[in-house]
């Protein structure tokens, strides 16, 4: 599980960093909440995270990525929105 790898890179002495859930196009509002309450647990490891899901949420869809930042498939970003988090996303605290 991710908090398990967090916790051996950490002991290692690694630098750790991850990122959260993208919002789905084509979830349910169910599975949106579930993706949000992962993405809580997510920010909850103690590490950097790099924050997707919020990057390419649609403010007025809640839950969703804008059409011009999500491929035709609805579930992963189109080139606008990998450039989007290229240069908002990829930024550690």
């Amino acid at each position: 599980n991710l908090a398990e790898l967090v916790a051996r890179g950490l002991a290692l002495g690694l630098p750790v960093a991850v990122c959260d859930v993208l919002p789905w196009n084509n979830g349910t509002p169910e599975q949106a909440a579930q993706i949000r309450a992962l993405n809580e647990r997510i920010h909850a490891l103690g590490v950097p995270v790099l924050p997707f899901h919020d990057t390419l949420e649609d403010p007025d869809r809640p839950g969703r990525m804008k059409a011009e930042w999500t491929n035709e498939d609805g579930d992963h970003p189109s080139i606008a929105g990998y450039r989007r988090l290229g240069e908002l996303a990829f930024r550690l605290p």
